[in-house]
């Protein structure tokens, strides 16, 4: 198998998904959970998201679909299409699983999930992240994580637009 069919391969549906997280359950793997829209990968995503990696064993990304992303952050965004962000962040090698989702939050994909350890960026206070109480309630951890300063897509875009 070629290398792009292993990094496509870790692009998963809510089956294959299902699956592998009965697997590495069944290996006693600590399962961590983040999303995001990840439009136009930067070094500042990938240190958040090498930091949730060290969390665990086994990282999942849930992925806002391109029709989420528009919704949430307006016209013109994403930039690139989910096919794009999802291959690419499959790609990082502390990246075990990619999962596309179409809602506004995660929420339903984190209920399934049931990570052992679900994070987000430090611009959240542990009672604004979605889906802490589930993760609590099964005695999961909820962290946060501070961004690198000086990186976003938000900035790279308006760099780009000037």
């Amino acid at each position: 198998m070629d290398k792009l069919e292993i990094i496509k391969g870790k692009v998963y549906n809510a089956d294959q998904l299902r699956n592998a997280l009965n697997v590495w359950r069944l290996l006693d793997k600590k399962i961590v959970f983040t999303n995001g829209c990840f439009d136009l990968l930067h070094l500042g995503h990938v240190d958040y998201l090498s930091k949730a990696a060290d969390l665990g064993d086994k990282l999942v990304i849930g992925l806002n679909s391109d029709a989420s992303t528009a919704a949430l952050k307006g016209s013109g965004r994403p930039i690139t299409d989910e096919k794009s962000r999802s291959i690419l962040l499959a790609a990082l090698s502390f990246v075990d699983a990619v999962i596309l989702f179409d809602e506004s939050t995660p929420i339903e994909l984190i209920r399934w999930v049931r990570p052992d350890v679900l994070v987000k960026g430090a611009d959240y206070t542990i009672d604004q992240v979605i889906g802490a109480d589930l993760v609590l309630k099964s005695g999961g951890e909820v962290k946060t994580i501070e961004f690198l300063p000086g990186y976003s897509t938000s900035l790279i875009e308006k760099k780009i637009r000037s």
